[in-house]
């Protein structure tokens, strides 16, 4: 009597007996160059040779990758999914060769961690003296970002833990808890601090002003526009859209109506040098909260449950000398 055919299962064997790692090499190179020509060049090989390989990775997967278009060869829906999938074991194939060099060089191991740009001061030097202070020591990368470009590096397998805004997206396997609050104030140029204080909060009037705000389609760009919109004014078009906290210092010292928004407590630490300042209206609304990110499959793991103790910790702390 015939059994029922299962491809998924039958798929799943010839991945497992046939793919190789250096064929999913091709296919991010492929990828990135999207002619034959440049991968053989970057490879090394014969151009026949790579259009030979792909067709051995197209017949392992069973399915078109990749098509020829005027744009050059660019993946198809199979090869999208297949993309996905290889960045990933990549990723985690690189996370794992840098670990193992860390401990063969007498660390305990090594951990990724994001940051975005408006992370308090404290809560950045709590996480770095709390994992370089560590004995054994381990070895640490960080990078900075938007909230949504670490939350893709997270699921990416490219970071094992981050800190910043909350995150209102779909992100399978992401684990997010809510740690920092903080007070939002408009911030201009200390020069032009009093000329923009007069007369009382006017949403309308703000909106006229010389706007520096994040990149569009990042969560705290929406925030900013509903906030906008809630006040019954059309979002300003910002002079200046970016994360950078050296480009946004050096606009508001030069431009005589830039305005901002940051938290209140990261202006605390910036009012120092002199050359920004708060007005004085408070707002009535709260920034995303600050978060502390990791994936499902890594929140039990020693050397991230003690780096969210430490960052949780010194928020309580934060909190406590608030009031």
């Amino acid at each position: 009597m015939p059994t029922a055919r299962d491809p998924a299962a039958e798929l799943q064997r010839a991945l497992l007996s046939r793919l190789k790692l250096r064929q999913l090499s091709l296919l991010q190179a492929i990828d990135r160059h999207r002619t034959l020509g440049r991968v053989a060049a970057e490879m090394q090989l014969s151009q026949p040779a790579i259009t030979k390989a792909l067709h051995e990775v197209e017949d392992i997967f069973g399915s078109t990758l990749f098509e020829r278009t005027s744009r050059g060869l660019v993946p198809t829906a199979a090869g999208e999914a297949v993309l996905r999938y290889a960045r990933r074991w990549l990723a985690e194939l690189e996370a794992t060769a840098r670990v193992l060099t860390s401990l063969e060089a007498g660390r305990a191991g090594r951990l990724r961690l994001g940051f975005t740009q408006q992370v308090p001061q404290q809560l950045m030097s709590a996480a770095l003296t709390h994992l370089l202070d560590r004995t054994p020591r381990i070895s640490v990368m960080a990078r900075e970002g938007t909230t949504d470009e670490l939350v893709a590096s997270l699921i990416a397998r490219e970071l094992d833990c981050a800190i910043g805004r909350s995150y209102d997206g779909d992100a399978t396997g992401l684990v997010q808890e809510a740690i920092h609050e903080q007070e939002p104030c408009l911030v201009v140029g200390a020069k032009n601090v009093r000329r923009l204080s007069r007369g009382p909060l006017d949403w309308a009037r703000l909106a006229q002003l010389d706007w520096i705000l994040p990149p569009p389609n990042t969560p705290m760009r929406r925030t900013y526009n509903a906030i906008f919109v809630g006040a019954g004014v059309q979002p300003p078009l910002p002079i200046l859209e970016t994360t950078s906290i050296r480009s946004i210092e050096t606009a508001l010292r030069q431009e005589p109506n830039a305005i901002t928004i940051f938290a209140r407590d990261v202006v605390a630490g910036m009012e120092g040098a002199g050359h920004l300042a708060a007005l004085p209206h408070r707002l009535s609304w709260k920034l995303p909260p600050v978060s502390f990110f990791t994936l499902k499959e890594l929140e039990a793991h020693p050397t991230v449950q003690s780096l969210r103790a430490a960052v949780v910790e010194t928020a309580r702390r934060m909190k406590r000398a608030a009031g």
